[in-house]
């Protein structure tokens, strides 16, 4: 790739967590990205607002998706904006699709219409689809699950998410906008907020402060393949310079976890038991028992290998808790 000063790089939902990361990637390398993020950011916007260049921008406003792909040219566009959480789009499901699947039309139709006037813009958007788009197909006979399986969602974001992926590649075929779609597996990290692995170390920091007694838990049997979230920012980085348009890849770890094995980490990393209590709000009307998926298209294409174990990631967590909560 060439020198990331000379590319124009915009990052939708550069407030949440992993954009707040793909901001980090490029400010420690001496760029300052251009990120939107929504009125109620996921994360908080004072710990990154210097490191991008940050515009308020909700992606179901049409005219000003327009404005700022018009103004900025990215020649990088990670869009990442999205209702993301499961649980709110049971609440929500108009929201989450009209924001998910509304807000990818728009940001394609910009690039669009800039071709109008200038044809070689030629942009290459990283879209941030989901494992969630698999569901029903997340079966233990299906696992490691290729990108080549069934699309089955089980709740709204699910299918949200399948809308976005969907657009992508009719996109590409129909007006050789250039994308790739990233579906991406269960990714944690510090400033990750509302998944099983930064819910419950921030209750054991809360546990550790002396704020609640327990650790509020779910289903803790469902098994995951979890990724550190700057493992994925690689994945993604790596995908914008070497993917192939047009082509989708999963992002996924390559060990599996029981929800019960984070808790035995943070024990660990605390040196002492931790009370867990169920909390009936958490377990889900439908919940896949277990999400794993195949990397091997995207280590093929671009040479991605995890960096960062589960425990270093937990302890990192644990390490962002005690200073955010303090």
């Amino acid at each position: 790739m060439n020198n990331l000063k000379d590319i124009p790089v915009l990052i939708t939902g550069g407030c949440g967590m992993v954009g707040s990361h793909l901001v980090d990637y490029y400010f420690e390398r001496g760029q300052k990205a251009s990120a939107t993020y929504y009125t109620h950011p996921t994360i908080d916007l004072d710990e990154v607002r210097h490191k991008a260049d940050y515009i308020s921008c909700d992606v179901r406003d049409k005219a000003l998706m327009q404005q700022i792909v018009s103004r900025l040219r990215p020649q990088i566009i990670y869009h990442l904006a999205a209702q993301s959480y499961p649980t709110v789009s049971w609440e929500k499901p108009a929201e989450t699709i009209d924001i998910n699947i509304n807000g990818t039309v728009n940001l394609f139709e910009a690039v669009k219409n800039i071709r109008k006037e200038t044809p070689d813009y030629d942009p290459i958007i990283v879209i941030a689809c989901s494992s969630a788009e698999y569901g029903a197909a997340l079966t233990p006979e299906n696992v490691p699950i290729k990108e080549t399986a069934p699309l089955q969602p089980l709740h709204p974001y699910g299918v949200s998410k399948v809308g976005q992926d969907l657009l992508g590649f009719q996109y590409y075929c129909n007006d050789g906008i250039r994308n790739i779609r990233a579906r991406i597996f269960n990714t944690t990290g510090p400033r990750k907020v509302q998944d099983v692995v930064s819910d419950f170390t921030q209750r054991a920091v809360l546990w550790e402060m002396g704020k609640v007694s327990a650790i509020s838990v779910g289903n803790l049997q469902t098994q995951r393949a979890i990724t550190d979230v700057r493992d994925l920012i690689q994945a993604l980085i790596q995908l914008a310079d070497k993917g192939i348009p047009g082509e989708v890849y999963n992002i996924c770890g390559d060990s599996i976890y029981q929800m019960a094995d984070i808790i035995t980490i943070i024990e660990k990393n605390l040196g002492k038991k931790v009370p867990v209590a169920q909390n009936p709000a958490l377990l889900r009307a439908s919940d896949e028992p277990i999400i794993y998926g195949d990397a091997a298209k995207l280590k093929a294409c671009t040479g991605w290998k995890q960096s960062y174990s589960l425990e270093q990631t937990i302890a990192d967590m644990l390490a962002y808790w005690r200073h955010k909560l303090c």
